[in-house]
């Protein structure tokens, strides 16, 4: 069965995480994703290495269905090897700074000169405006300025989530914004450009606490794992490990109020709505520890369930893979590379199915200048001038 992108050819120019997820969700729909790198790979291959080569568990997940070309974009020759992908393709992705794309012959006007239909995609730090747009960024930056990092935590000390949200986020928001920009192609014919950052999806996904603070100056600060606006929403410790629990709204209140047998706190006024469950959380987290420390895991989570609770393990990254919830929903996928004969990486897939057009793995990760030949062939390049090419240091 074909992708819904089958016959989308997209041009990864992308590094580390927001880019190259963006092209990752395309090519798992199907598109036509080649990977340009510079000779040798980039350097976004290596991060969290788990090969005997080097690659990292990063590059392994976001670089499936690709296909690899390398390049120097200095050599006198890059220009007409980008000439032709572009002329060749319906989508570029990339990830810098808005005003570095002139340099780098990828920004939209000298991409319509090309293909006037073509669809750009760039995924920088801080957007295409205000005093900050050429600066670079990660997605620790991202949690940082949008009030994530000084919410989490405990107050007087913030922390980052080694998760890169900020990351995916942006990456997701460039995946969708193509979507969009190729649907209106194809009523019009115009291709366009999409831009998408890493502050800006950073603040829409922070957007309960940013329009709360504008609306009121409530001015909160970190208080550690309860929520500001309900409770008990919380880390509980158990006899042999931790859980969470979140409760909100009256229903799951008053039903959790039963369970641990506090029937006077539902006519109590410091506990009427979740806003004041919220504020007087300390207090209902106080109480939920004792009953959490009196069970186990398994028998908190299965009281919490037959009560219609909401409610779930703290896992552990190998507990995580191991669970029989994730292994139910089928999310991984084994996927063999290179220097990895003894055990394939499970490969996350999108975590959304269509019916008639899911998204597949089709391939593994391409090894650095996989595709070199195959794709110079296609652009037209004969024999005799791809071994020039690689003679003279160009791929």
């Amino acid at each position: 069965m074909g992708g819904v992108l089958d016959g989308i050819r997209v041009l990864d120019f992308g590094r580390f995480v927001a880019g190259p997820y963006c092209a990752t969700i395309l090519a798992d729909f199907g598109a036509d994703v080649i990977r340009i790198e510079r000779r040798g790979g980039g350097e976004d291959r290596t991060i969290v290495p788990v090969t005997p080569y080097g690659e990292g568990s990063l590059f392994l997940q976001i670089n499936r269905n690709k296909r690899s070309l390398t390049y120097d974009p200095r050599h006198p020759e890059a220009a007409e090897i980008r000439r032709r992908l572009i002329a060749g393709a319906d989508v570029v992705v990339v990830n810098v700074p808005s005003t570095a794309l002139p340099a780098m012959g990828l920004d939209y006007k000298s991409l319509c000169a090309i293909r006037p239909d073509i669809i750009l995609a760039n995924v920088s730090s801080f957007g295409t405006s205000g005093p900050w747009q050429d600066r670079g960024g990660f997605d620790s930056v991202g949690q940082a300025m949008c009030g994530s990092t000084y919410l989490s935590g405990e107050e007087g000390r913030p922390f980052r989530t080694p998760i890169t949200w900020v990351d995916h986020a942006a990456g997701l928001y460039a995946a969708i914004g193509i979507a969009m920009a190729l649907i209106e192609r194809g009523r019009s014919g115009r291709g366009q450009q999409v831009d998408a950052s890493l502050l800006g999806s950073a603040m829409a996904f922070s957007s309960t606490y940013l329009i709360e603070q504008a609306l009121t100056g409530i001015g909160r600060t970190a208080i550690g794992n309860r929520s500001f606006v309900n409770g008990p929403t919380d880390l509980f410790a158990t006899q042999d490990g931790w859980i969470v629990t979140q409760v909100v709204g009256d229903p799951l209140y008053r039903r959790w109020v039963k369970l641990i047998g506090e029937p006077a706190w539902l006519d109590d006024p410091r506990f009427a709505n979740d806003a004041l469950r919220g504020l007087n959380g300390a207090i209902l987290s106080e109480r939920m520890a004792r009953w959490c420390g009196e069970r186990t895991n398994a028998e908190a989570l299965d009281a919490l369930a037959a009560a219609a609770i909401p409610a779930g393990p703290v896992l552990s990254p190998q507990q995580a893979l191991e669970h029989p919830q994730v292994q139910g929903i089928g999310l991984f996928q084994d996927v063999r590379y290179p220097g990895l004969p003894d055990r394939p990486a499970p490969l996350t897939k999108v975590p959304v199915t269509l019916s008639a057009t899911p998204a597949d793995i089709r391939t593994p990760p391409p090894t650095v200048g996989e595709h070199n030949r195959a794709i110079l062939e296609g652009l037209g390049f004969s024999a005799e001038e791809i071994e020039k090419l690689v003679e003279t240091g160009a791929v």
